[in-house]
């Protein structure tokens, strides 16, 4: 079976190669898209994001090899409908990204091919760094180590007199998918109560049968929660003023997800007003940061740079997480994930 794999500067050949070579099965072939200039890359990314795939051209080369391609797999080389129609032969399409816009999918399902994409790649670097927060966030790290870089030996903070670990604390999880997942698996080890709301809750969860996790909806997760965690994937505000309003006073607020979802400027209203504990913002309304965002000035506030899923093994694995899903797709089961179903399965 012949695959043709697109990398770039994240997943790349390297990574294609390792996973091919323990799957002989597979006729590897590989393209490299776009430019190995990080920030370049990041540009390409950012327009196609925004306006589909066809913003970007597709190398030639990747045309004339697909004509003779069983499976596609890409990650942020854009696969238009033209690309589609050129692969007569194609089993799969196969993308190492969660977001689908830069795929025609429209036109792969018109063709009744199977697409399957990995939105898990970069759950578990995400996971990390949420639970890392809550803990620089509760414990005062950032303020305590910038101001020991300034000469200056603090203990006083917005928490002083109220500084609590995490175990026995009740942490809410707004969105209970991939990432929210192994965030709660992480915070049962610390001991938490653990409150999800979802907009899509599996009754049958294996999770939710497992670990002492109770289902609430958004207004009692918001005032009951010492912490609350963003984890939703949605085109509207979730948390809004009036939602944000329901937190304790003594609460954190901490946001890896996407900036849209949020109020910022309510946020920013809580905190300055002293009706929120402090927050942590790993995604912003403008990246790179303005220079008057209202966060920069605010000494409960952690900023990081919107880079939580980027770690090397959120590329370096995709691959074979995806071949893997692909393997039971083949065998009649049901893959991990699976953008178009209606195709069926067994292939």
């Amino acid at each position: 079976m012949k695959i043709l794999a697109i990398s770039d500067h994240f997943v790349r050949t390297e990574h294609y190669k390792e996973c091919f070579a323990k799957y002989p099965e597979y006729e590897l072939q590989t393209v490299f898209f776009g430019t190995e200039d990080r920030f370049e890359m990041r540009d390409i990314f950012h327009k196609i994001e925004r306006n589909g795939p066809e913003a970007w051209p597709v190398p030639q080369e990747v045309y004339d090899l697909i004509e003779d391609a069983d499976v596609l797999m890409t990650h942020i080389c854009p696969v238009p409908a033209d690309l589609i129609a050129k692969g007569k032969k194609l089993r799969a399409v196969l993308t190492n990204r969660g977001g689908l816009e830069n795929i025609a999918v429209d036109a792969i399902t018109a063709r009744n091919i199977p697409l399957l994409n990995n939105p898990a790649h970069n759950a578990n670097g995400v996971s990390e760094l949420a639970v890392g927060l809550m803990v620089s966030l509760t414990r005062n790290v950032i303020p305590s180590h910038m101001g020991l870089k300034a000469g200056q030996w603090r203990e006083n903070f917005r928490n002083t007199g109220n500084i609590w670990e995490l175990k026995g604390k009740t942490v809410g999880i707004v969105g209970f998918g991939n990432i929210g997942h192994i965030v709660a698996e992480k915070l049962n080890v610390f001991g938490c109560k653990i409150l999800v709301n979802d907009i899509k809750i599996d009754p049958e969860d294996e999770m939710l049968q497992r670990l002492p996790i109770q289902v609430v909806d958004l207004p009692t997760l918001m005032k009951e929660s010492d912490v609350v965690t963003l984890h939703a994937r949605n085109e509207n505000i979730i948390l809004n003023a009036e939602m944000l309003s329901l937190m304790k006073p003594s609460a954190f607020f901490i946001n890896t997800a996407r900036a849209h979802m949020v109020d910022y400027d309510a946020l920013a209203a809580l905190l300055k007003a002293d009706k929120l504990m402090g927050a942590a913002l790993e995604v912003h309304p403008v990246e790179p940061l303005p220079e008057d965002y209202p966060f920069l000035f605010m000494d409960n506030v952690i900023l990081t740079t919107h880079r939580g899923g980027d770690t090397i093994n959120a590329y370096s694995d995709s691959p074979e997480m995806l071949v893997t899903d692909y393997a039971r797709y083949r065998n009649g089961q049901k893959p991990r994930f699976f953008v178009n179903p209606e195709v069926g399965y067994g292939r």
